[in-house]
């Protein structure tokens, strides 16, 4: 029978994600609106924002951390750019972000020395084929496949590589090894459900060291310049940002971060999210049909929930139009997995999202399914 009970939030949405339990624009401090970027006060927001995400995330005193545009992609992109090249690099490729970090390397900055670690949708790369000695490049939690990196035991503390990690959709709801990371770009957009457009970039006193000691033999566009004649442009790392942002975006952003310590910083987020993850795997140990396309629960991520109908696994006509169904009865919105990854279901279980929507939100994905079939 059609459920009757929907989900208190429909979105589950994977980018941008869903706002904060509670959000609402009136919220927002617009002081800022109006003014410039660079002015006492834009640059004081600016400024808060950077240590209030420092807070929240626990990221290390010694680290560097900007606001960058163009969302994560540009911020990765500005590291690769800027630090790749004076040693092999190892490429860990296990979803759509990650090939887009090996196009990067092998084909517009054409590196040499490379190696690719590549991985089926559901699995993840052979961790312990790392050599310490190389950069290496990575996703740490596949948005497109649901599989997320466990632990970083396998990243060698005596490393002599940097770790360049896109890790947009893992920061807010797990834990995360800052110490064996080197450069990490991330987004507003995923687990803060942020507005999209703008991005962060972390570095480490090691990648500093390597900015100013070695300079690429490509171009750098100025939107990725980090460094400039041998130095490290430490302003942009401290709210100077290199273009300008919106400070509706920025207002938006400290409205989250300020929820998040409020109920209780990243402890209670990764709660949170790990909550969602047990929901949605009680639910599939007992829904034969479906099941996650991380067969492995020790891979399987907290935020990107990406699930197979087992029915025809290689198939997305019914994934299309159960999420089609889903969107059309208002239960739940933008539900249909990466369309260059397996064919799945997605739903997003980031800090954002309540359990108790996604609970409401089985019996009518049972309904499509039964519907459709």
């Amino acid at each position: 029978m059609r459920p009757t009970l929907k989900p208190e939030n429909p979105c589950f949405s994977s980018g941008p994600t869903s706002k904060r339990p509670g959000w609402s624009v009136e919220l927002l401090n617009t002081a800022s609106l109006g003014r410039s970027h660079r002015s006492p006060y834009g640059v004081e927001r600016i400024r808060h924002l950077i240590t209030l995400m420092r807070d929240v995330l626990d990221i290390p005193q010694d680290y560097h951390v900007a606001m960058m545009p163009g969302s994560c992609t540009h911020a990765m992109e500005a590291a690769l750019w800027s630090l790749l090249g004076p040693k092999p690099v190892d490429f860990l490729s296990f979803d759509v972000f990650g090939k887009l970090w090996v196009h990067d390397g092998v084909q517009e900055l054409k590196l040499k020395n490379t190696r690719v670690f590549e991985a089926t949708p559901g699995e993840l790369s052979d961790l312990s084929a790392v050599d310490p000695s190389h950069d290496v490049v990575l996703t740490w939690n596949s948005t497109t496949t649901g599989v997320c990196i466990p632990n970083g035991d396998w990243i060698a503390s005596s490393r002599t590589g940097l770790v360049i990690c896109d890790a947009t959709s893992a920061l807010f709801a797990m834990p995360f090894p800052w110490e064996k990371m080197d450069a990490v770009a991330f987004s507003w957009q995923k687990g803060l459900g942020g507005e999209a457009g703008h991005g962060m970039l972390v570095l480490s006193p090691r990648a500093v060291e390597r900015l100013e000691s070695y300079t690429p033999p490509w171009p750098i566009p100025r939107l990725f310049l980090l460094a400039q004649e041998g130095k490290f442009i430490k302003d942009i790392f401290e709210g100077m940002t290199i273009n300008t942002p919106s400070l509706l975006c920025v207002e938006d952003c400290i409205d989250a971060l300020l929820w998040c310590k409020s109920i209780g910083g990243l402890p209670a987020l990764v709660a949170r999210s790990n909550a969602n993850l047990k929901a949605v795997e009680t639910w599939v140990a007992v829904t034969p049909w479906i099941d996650f396309l991380a067969h492995d629960p020790a891979l399987r991520s907290s935020t990107a929930l990406c699930l197979s109908f087992k029915d025809d696994p290689k198939n997305w006509d019914l994934p299309k139009a159960v999420a089609a169904l889903l969107d059309k009865e208002g239960v739940a919105y933008d539900t249909l997995g990466h369309i260059r990854s397996a064919p799945s279901l997605r739903l997003w279980g980031g800090p954002t999202v309540e359990t108790a929507s996604l609970k409401a939100l089985f019996p009518w994905i049972e309904w499509a399914y039964k519907t459709l079939k």
